[in-house]
C-alpha cells in the first residue's frame, strides 16, 4: 500500500501538481500540526467582536481637503480574532464600494456608507454627520498607523470585501488569513507576512513585548484591555460564532502561515468536475454536493508535522537546499517501502535510499537530507484505489462502487477523486452510493467520545434479533437514521 502511495505521489509531483509554499493553513496548536479542511469540525465559541481605530497618517490630501484633522482621523476595522491584530499589515476596502468620512465630535471615521450607521450604533454614538463620500479605489495606498505597534498599515483594495457585516474596512493579516494572504501575495507583494504566533499557539516577541508568551486566548483579553486603555477601541460586543476545531483533539484551531506541501487543486479542478459528471451518484444530490465542494476548494495541504505516518518522499540538496523531484528517486523510495515498509525512511540515511550517483539538477550537489513531514491521512486513504485495485490480480480499476457515509463527500470520496484525476486523469469509481449516519434521539452521531453508542448485541439481548432487523428494514438508508431505547421499545411493542 505504502509503495503504491509513493508511486502516486511521485507521478503527481512530476506532473507539477505537488509544490511547497508558504501559505496560511489550519493549524492545531494542541497537536502542533497543519490540518486539511476535511479534518476540521465547527462548534460554537464565544468571542469579542471588536471595532478598532487605525489613525490615518497619509490621506493623499483627500480627507484634509474636507476639513478633517489627520491627528484625529481613523479607518475603523472590525474583527472577531483580536489575537491577529499584531499580524496586521493592511486595511482592505472594496474598490467599487462607497465609503463615508463621518464626523463625530472632534473625530473623523472612515467606513463603508452601507455600514457606518450600524457601527456608530455599536459605539453608542448618536451625534454624527457625513462630511464626504469616496469610492474605495480612491482610498488605495493611503497609510495608517498600527494601533499599538511601530508599523504602517497600508490601505489596499480587494474584491473579497463584502458589506454583510463590520465596517467594509477589512483587517488584513496575510500571516493568518487565506484571503488576506492571496490579495497581498497577488497584488501587494512588498507587504510582509507577519506570523507572531508559534507552533504551540503562543504569541512571539513580534507581537509586542507585553503580549509575548501569551496564548491566543490570553492575548485576546490582553490586547482588548490595551486598546481600551489607549483609546484605540471604537466598540466591542460579546458574541457566539461558529469556529473551526480539530477533529482529533476537539481544540480550537487557527490559521497560520507556514511552509507546507500542497496538491494544486486549481490545476486539476476543471478535469475533476468533468469526471464527476461521468460518475453515477446515489442519491443523485451527491453529484451537486461534491462538485460544489471541489469547485470551492483551495489547494490541498498534504503535509503534517507528526511522528507517525507515511513520509513525504522528498530529498533536499545540502548544498543549495532545492527539493529533488526526480523519477528515479521516487522509484527508489517506492521499492524500499515495498520491501521494508515506510519505517525504512526513518531508519536509513538518504545516501542508502537514493540511487548511486544521484546529483542535484540545480547545482550538481551530491549530498541530500530527507523531508521530516508526513502525509495527510486523507492522502493515504485517497490512494486506496491505486493500492488495492491495481495491485491485486482479481481486481480491476476503476472501482465499480464506492460506498460510505454522507460525510465522505469532503473526505474519502473527494481525496480519492483528486489523487485519481491527478494520477490517471479519470475518476477512481464508476458509481458512488452514500448512506446516512446512525444518530441518537438528539440527532448526534454515534461516537466513543460522546458515549452515545448502542451495541447491536445489547439490542438483541434486550429486544431480540427480529426487532433489530425490523429497525434496519424500516429505515431509509439515504437519510440519517435515529436509534434509541425509546425507538426500539416502540418497534418492539408494534412487533408484538
Amino acid at each position: 500500500f505504502e509503495a503504491k502511495q509513493i508511486e502516486v505521489f511521485g507521478e503527481m509531483a512530476l506532473k507539477g501538481y505537488i509544490y511547497k509554499g508558504l501559505k496560511p493553513v489550519y493549524w492545531c496548536p494542541h497537536d502542533e500540526t497543519a490540518l486539511a479542511e476535511a479534518e476540521i469540525e465547527y462548534a460554537e465559541d464565544p468571542c469579542d467582536s471588536i471595532y478598532v481605530k487605525f489613525r490615518v497618517t497619509d490621506d493623499k490630501g483627500l480627507f484634509t481637503a474636507k476639513g478633517a484633522d489627520l491627528a484625529h482621523t481613523y479607518f475603523v476595522i472590525w474583527t472577531t480574532t483580536t489575537w491577529t491584530l499584531p499580524a496586521n499589515v493592511a486595511i482592505c476596502v472594496g474598490p467599487q464600494f462607497e465609503y463615508s468620512l463621518v464626523r463625530s465630535g472632534d473625530e473623523w471615521f472612515v467606513m463603508a456608507s452601507a455600514l457606518y450607521e450600524s457601527a456608530m450604533k455599536e459605539a453608542g454614538k448618536t451625534e454624527y454627520e457625513v462630511v464626504a463620500t469616496f469610492k474605495g479605489a480612491e482610498l488605495e495606498y493611503m497609510k495608517t498607523a498600527h494601533p499599538f505597534l511601530d508599523r504602517t498599515s497600508l490601505v489596499i483594495v480587494g474584491d473579497h470585501v463584502t458589506l454583510e457585516s463590520g465596517t467594509g474596512c477589512v483587517h488584513t493579516a496575510p500571516g493568518h488569513g487565506v484571503e488576506d494572504f492571496e490579495v497581498c501575495h497577488n497584488h501587494y507583494p512588498d507587504l510582509p507576512v507577519v506570523v507572531p504566533v508559534d507552533s504551540r499557539g503562543r504569541m512571539t516577541a513580534e507581537a509586542g513585548g507585553q503580549f509575548a508568551g501569551l496564548t491566543t486566548d490570553e492575548a485576546n483579553g490582553a490586547i482588548l484591555r490595551h486598546l481600551k486603555e489607549t483609546g484605540a477601541l471604537f466598540a466591542v460586543k460579546h458574541i457566539v460564532h461558529q469556529y473551526p476545531h480539530c477533529w482529533r483533539c476537539k481544540h480550537p484551531v487557527l490559521f497560520r502561515a507556514t511552509e507546507q506541501w500542497f496538491c494544486s487543486v486549481d490545476a486539476i479542478k476543471d478535469k475533476t468536475i468533468e469526471e464527476i459528471d461521468k460518475v453515477r451518484w446515489i442519491p443523485a444530490w451527491g453529484r451537486d454536493r461534491i462538485a460544489s465542494m471541489v469547485r470551492e476548494r483551495k489547494d490541498w495541504c498534504i503535509s503534517r508535522q507528526r511522528l507517525w505516518g507515511v513520509p513525504i518522499p522528498i530529498f533536499y540538496c545540502k548544498k543549495c537546499g532545492a527539493p529533488l523531484i526526480a523519477r528515479e528517486a521516487f522509484a527508489a523510495v517506492s521499492q524500499l517501502f515495498g520491501k521494508e515498509g515506510s519505517d525504512a525512511w526513518f531508519r536509513r540515511p538518504a545516501e542508502e535510499i537514493l540511487p548511486e550517483g544521484t546529483v542535484c539538477p540545480k547545482c550538481g550537489g551530491r549530498e541530500f537530507t530527507k523531508e521530516r513531514d508526513v502525509m495527510d491521512v486523507w492522502f493515504d486513504s485517497g490512494c486506496s484505489h491505486a493500492a488495492v485495485l491495481t495491485s491485486r490480480p482479481d481486481q480491476h480499476w476503476p472501482a465499480d462502487l464506492y460506498l460510505e457515509g454522507n460525510d465522505q463527500h469532503r473526505g474519502w470520496f473527494q481525496s480519492s477523486l483528486l489523487t485519481s484525476v491527478a494520477w490517471k486523469g479519470k475518476a477512481p469509481y464508476k458509481a458512488v452510493l452514500t448512506h446516512g449516519m446512525v444518530i441518537d434521539l438528539e440527532g448526534r452521531k454515534m461516537s466513543k467520545s460522546l458515549g452515545n453508542g448502542i451495541a447491536p448485541a445489547e439490542v438483541i439481548s434486550r429486544y431480540g434479533a427480529d426487532v433489530l432487523r425490523l429497525w434496519v428494514a424500516s429505515s431509509d438508508y439515504q437519510s440519517d437514521v435515529r436509534i434509541s431505547n425509546e425507538i426500539l421499545k416502540q418497534l418492539s411493542d408494534a412487533y408484538r
